[in-house]
C-alpha cells in the first residue's frame, strides 16, 4: 500500500474477481506495472458464486451464439493446461426426452458441432445413448420419456479458487495486489482519469493512487463505478440472479454431472462433489443489494421441484440442504429479453473521460476478456509496447502438473500418505483446492501435530491461506479459500472456533472484535441454509 500511494502505475483494475485478476495477469505478463484494487475479498463476487464448471456454453447453441461457443469451448482447454490440479475433466450426462428439450436427433447434431467448434479431442467427443444405456447411467432417472442421452465433455472447478491462484500468479509476475481496498473516487488530469483515490477497510486510511489508465472490472457494481465517473449513459447491466443448492451426497447420489431440463425451457446442472451434491441454477431479475445476495424459499423451491420431477426417488426437502449460495450475473441489459435470453457475451465501454469498463462474459472466458482489454490498453496508451499475449502458457500457482494425468499420480501418492494419520478422506479435496501446494501445509501441519489430527490440518490450511493469500477474514477462508461452508459444512462447524482463535492471536482482536466475528459467521451459516420466505 506504501508503494500504491508513492509510486505511478501503467494501469489500476478496480476489481478483485475472476475478470480483473485475468486482466492484471495479462498486463503484467505483457511489463505493464500493475495495481489491481478490491473492495471486499478476492472473488467475493459472481466469482466465488457460479455453478464451479469451466463449461463450453452447450446452452448458447439454442440461442445460436456460435462464435460464444467456439471461443469458451477452446478456452476451456486452455485453462485446463494451465492448472490441470484446479480444473478437471468431467463427463456430463444430457438426458433426452420426447417430450420436452432438443430432442435425440437435434442434441446429437447440436452435440456434434459443439465439439467441432470447441476442438474438443476425438477420445472425449460426444457419446449418444440409448435409452437402456441411458437409464443405465443413471438409475435415479425417472425412466417417463427417456428417449436416451448424451455423454460431453465439460471441466468442474473452484471459481474462487482458480480467481486467487490467478491474483498469485499476477502477483509472482510483478502486479500488486490489494484487498478490502474500496475505490472511492477517480483523479483526473483535465477532464482525462489520471488515478484512483482508495480507502483502506482495515486501517479507514484513505490514498491516492496515480495511473495512465484505469480499468473497471467490478462485475455487478461496474455501473455504480461509471456512475462515480458521471459515465454512465448508453448501455448498461441487468442484473439476474443464480441459486445453488447443496444436499449430502446421500441425499441424491448421482453416478455423474448430470444437465438436465426442467420442463419450462431451463436447464439446471446436478453436480457431485466430495461428500455433496450441488444443483442449480436459477435465472431471475434482481434488484436487490449487491452486498448480500440470498437464496429465497421461492428459489430453493423451483430447484428442489426440478430434481424431485427428474429424479422421483430422491424427493428432496427444504430440511435435506445444508448448504446454498446466490450470486448476480453482470449481463449487458437488452429490452425486451427475459433474464434467461440475455447474452452472456462481454461488452467492453470507454468513456469520454478514458475510463474503460468491461461487464458481461463467462468465467470461462476470462483470459480473452483479459486479452481484449490489454490490446486496447496497449494500443492507445502504449503503442510501442507490442507484446502479445503470453497467459496461454502461464500455468497458475500451485501448478507443477505437465497434465491430468500427473495429477491422478499425486492423488495416488497423497491418498497413501494421509491414509497413515487417518485423514486419507481429503487427499481429493486438498488436491483440487491447492494442487502441490498441498506439499507446504502438510510440512506445516507435520510441525504441529496435535490430538485432533482434523483440526491440525484445518489449522496448517489457515497459516497457508494467510501467510500467501491474503486472509483477513474468516469467511475469505471458509467460504472462498476452502468452500468449506458450501461443501464440508460439519467439518467447518468442529473447526470454527479453534480457527477463530488463530485470527484472533494472529490480528491481535479485541473481544468485542472476536464477538463481532462470531456473529458474522453465525449469519453466514443461517444465510446459508435458513431461507427467507419473500412472498
Amino acid at each position: 500500500m506504501q508503494e500504491a500511494a508513492s509510486t505511478p502505475f501503467d494501469l489500476v483494475v478496480i476489481g478483485g474477481g475472476i475478470t480483473g485478476a485475468g486482466i492484471a495477469l495479462d498486463a503484467a505478463t505483457r511489463g505493464l506495472k500493475v495495481l489491481l484494487l478490491e473492495k471486499h475479498d478476492f472473488a467475493f463476487g459472481t466469482s466465488s458464486r457460479s455453478t464451479k464448471l469451466i463449461h463450453g456454453g452447450l446452452r448458447y447453441l439454442k440461442q445460436l451464439e456460435f462464435g460464444l461457443v467456439k471461443e469458451v469451448g477452446s478456452e476451456r482447454a486452455v485453462v485446463h493446461s494451465l492448472a490441470p490440479h484446479l480444473v478437471v475433466p468431467e463427463k456430463m450426462l444430457l438426458p433426452l426426452y420426447e417430450k420436452k428439450g432438443m430432442g435425440y436427433w437435434l442434441a446429437s447434431f447440436g452435440l456434434k458441432i459443439y465439439d467441432w467448434l470447441a476442438g474438443v479431442k476425438p477420445e472425449d467427443q460426444r457419446k449418444m445413448l440409448t435409452r437402456p444405456q441411458t437409464l443405465r447411467q443413471e438409475p435415479l432417472l425417472k425412466p417417463d420419456d427417456v428417449k436416451g442421452g448424451a455423454l460431453y465433455a465439460e471441466y468442474r472447478t473452484d471459481d474462487a479458487r482458480l480467481t486467487v491462484e490467478i491474483v498469485k500468479t499476477a502477483c509472482a509476475n510483478g502486479a500488486k495486489a490489494i484487498n478490502y481496498c474500496r475505490v472511492t473516487g477517480f483523479l483526473y488530469n483535465g477532464a482525462r482519469v489520471a488515478g484512483v483515490v482508495a480507502n483502506d477497510g482495515l486501517t479507514g486510511n484513505d490514498f491516492q493512487v496515480q495511473a495512465t489508465v484505469v480499468v473497471n472490472a467490478a462485475g455487478p457494481w461496474v455501473d455504480e463505478l461509471r456512475e462515480l465517473n458521471q459515465s454512465k449513459k448508453g448501455k448498461r447491466l441487468h442484473l439476474t440472479k443464480g441459486v445453488h443448492l447443496v444436499v449430502p451426497r446421500e441425499k441424491f447420489n448421482i453416478a455423474q454431472a448430470i444437465y438436465f431440463d426442467v420442463g419450462d425451457g431451463r436447464m439446471i446442472f446436478a453436480i457431485p462433489r466430495d461428500r455433496t451434491t450441488y444443483v442449480g441454477t436459477t435465472d431471475t431479475n434482481y434488484s436487490g443489494s449487491k452486498e448480500d445476495v440470498q437464496t429465497d424459499l421461492v428459489d430453493a423451491q423451483y430447484i428442489l421441484n426440478a430434481v424431485n420431477a427428474t429424479f422421483p426417488a430422491v424427493q428432496l426437502q427444504v430440511g435435506d440442504v445444508e448448504s446454498s449460495w446466490a450470486g448476480l450475473r453482470p449481463l449487458i441489459h437488452e429490452e425486451g429479453k427475459s433474464a434467461s435470453e440475455l447474452s452472456r457475451k462481454d461488452e467492453i465501454f470507454e468513456s469520454d473521460s478514458g475510463l474503460i469498463s468491461i461487464a458481461g462474459g463467462k468465467l470461462t472466458g476470462y483470459r480473452k476478456m483479459a486479452e481484449r482489454i490489454v490490446d486496447k490498453v496497449l494500443d492507445e496508451k502504449f503503442p510501442n509496447n507490442r507484446a502479445a499475449c503470453q497467459t496461454a502458457s502461464v500455468y497458475l500457482s500451485g501448478n507443477d502438473f505437465k497434465n491430468y494425468e500427473e495429477v491422478r499420480k499425486y492423488l495416488v501418492q497423497l491418498k497413501l500418505q494421509l491414509r497413515v494419520i487417518g485423514l486419507e478422506h481429503y487427499y481429493h479435496y486438498l488436491v483440487h483446492n491447492y494442487g502441490k501446494q498441498t506439499d507446504l501445509i502438510l510440512e506445516h501441519f507435520k510441525l504441529n501435530l496435535e490430538k485432533d489430527a482434523d483440526l491440525a490440518l484445518a489449522k496448517s490450511e489457515w497459516w497457508f491461506c494467510v501467510n500467501y493469500e491474503m486472509v483477513i477474514e474468516p469467511s475469505d477462508f471458509f467460504i472462498r479459500r476452502t468452500g468449506m461452508l458450501y461443501f464440508y459444512r460439519p467439518r467447518m462447524e468442529n473447526t470454527l472456533q479453534s480457527i477463530l482463535e488463530e485470527f484472533r492471536k494472529q490480528f491481535n482482536w479485541t473481544s468485542e472484535k472476536m464477538k463481532e466475528q462470531q456473529d458474522l459467521m453465525a449469519q453466514a451459516i443461517q444465510k446459508a441454509c435458513k431461507f427467507a420466505d419473500t412472498h
